[in-house]
């Protein structure tokens, strides 16, 4: 059994994947949090914590890392933060993240990106919205040029919905939404399907199970 560093742990995300991870029979989680009074609800899910700071250093990161099969990086600044912690989180403490998993040996990494991180999205974003691209665009290419077994996930608008399990998956799909809980699932996927290795993809709700769609990529 396999264990996995989720990077961003006590985000929506994160709290959805460490929970499904624990249910599974493929993994095992360990929690990434920033603050140690986090720690409470992971541990009653008989999950391991470990607090780092991402604005920290790679050395700490890599020291969480050293026992882990794979990383999800799910963290994020969020909508409100302004553009340095953008810069802080979503580009320089990704970036870390993929050097930490360098630097502790650990091949697989996935990313959940932004839906459009291309230059053309870039350019046609909102001033306000345009830095968090410009960050995932950055982070996102870091991980292309590394040597690291990756999957880059691009979720559509997310929402707090219940999952349904069933999505649209594929290297572009037009735009739409899709419940956080399918993207836990459509990452639990990933992990357990080495099709997604070095492969990137835009996902949003659909008809087709998860499983299907994954392993179809």
């Amino acid at each position: 059994m396999g264990k996995v560093l989720v990077i961003g742990a006590n985000g929506q995300i994160g709290k959805h994947l460490v929970s499904l991870i624990q249910s599974s029979d493929d993994f095992t989680a360990k929690a990434m949090i920033r603050k140690a009074e986090q720690a409470d609800d992971f541990e009653k899910l008989g999950a391991e914590t470990v607090v780092v700071d991402l604005e920290g250093g790679i050395d700490a990161m890599a020291q969480a890392a050293d026992d882990v099969d794979a990383i999800v990086f799910t963290a994020g600044s969020g909508p409100h933060t302004g553009k340095d912690k953008t810069i802080m989180v979503d580009l320089d403490g990704a970036v870390k993240t993929i050097e930490a998993a360098k630097k502790a040996g650990v091949k697989r990494y996935i990313m959940i990106s932004s839906f459009d991180t291309t230059r053309e999205a870039i350019q046609s974003s909102p001033a306000s919205f345009a830095p968090y691209v410009v960050a995932k665009h950055y982070a996102d290419e870091w991980l292309r040029a590394s040597d690291l077994d990756y999957t880059i996930i691009h979720p559509g608008g997310l929402t707090n919905d219940s999952g349904k399990g069933e999505v649209q998956l594929a290297e572009t799909v037009d735009r739409g939404e899709v419940p956080r809980q399918d993207i836990a699932e459509v990452i639990l996927a990933s992990l357990i399907n080495d099709t997604t290795i070095n492969k990137e993809f835009q996902v949003i709700s659909g008809s087709q199970p998860i499983d299907q769609a994954i392993k179809s990529i």
